[in-house]
């Protein structure tokens, strides 16, 4: 099965995440198929970037987020309250 997931980086006790597509059965910093963002707890306001488009495509090709990615997903519009993929907005 494939999840999007958190990378822990960064140096003791300063984390900073990528969200990567992995291998379920991967680590958790261990091998990957694509990273698709990253996120920063640690700064003031927090950064949060995700490639809204690559989301969208590993969720609907069957990736499972973690509870967390879920959280950071639905704070960036690509999923709704019910967890549901919003529509990428079109431009034109």
């Amino acid at each position: 099965m494939v999840k999007i997931r958190l990378r822990r980086t960064g140096k003791t006790k300063q984390p900073s995440y990528r969200l990567v597509v992995a291998d379920s059965r991967s680590p958790r910093d261990g091998k990957f198929i694509e990273i698709i963002g990253h996120y920063n707890p640690i700064r003031t306001p927090k950064v949060l970037e995700i490639n809204a488009d690559r989301a969208r495509y590993w969720l609907g090709v069957g990736a499972q987020p973690s509870d967390t990615v879920v959280n950071l997903l639905k704070r960036q519009n690509i999923l709704d309250a019910d967890g549901k993929v919003v529509a990428a907005p079109v431009e034109g």
